[in-house]
């Protein structure tokens, strides 16, 4: 299992969810990914592509303007 970080920083909706939906595919089932971004709506949006694609929201973190989001690629 490996642990992953994408910098998805100054991106704007859509494309923070486009980029993690790019980098889940390229990962293994178990593997973690930490998406760091600015864009606000991405705290709702990424936990939402989560639920429907059948990932695991591990963490959110919010310091300051940044959002960290950490997920769990599971089975889809």
């Amino acid at each position: 299992m490996s642990e992953t970080t994408l910098d998805a920083r100054r991106m704007l909706c859509p494309m923070p969810v486009i980029r993690t939906q790019e980098k889940v595919e390229q990962l293994q089932v178990g593997d973690t990914l930490t998406v760091i971004c600015t864009d606000p709506g991405a705290m709702h949006d990424i936990p939402a592509w989560c639920r429907v694609n059948g990932h695991e929201v591990i963490d959110i973190d919010q310091q300051d303007e940044e959002i960290s989001i950490r997920l769990r690629v599971c089975e889809e």
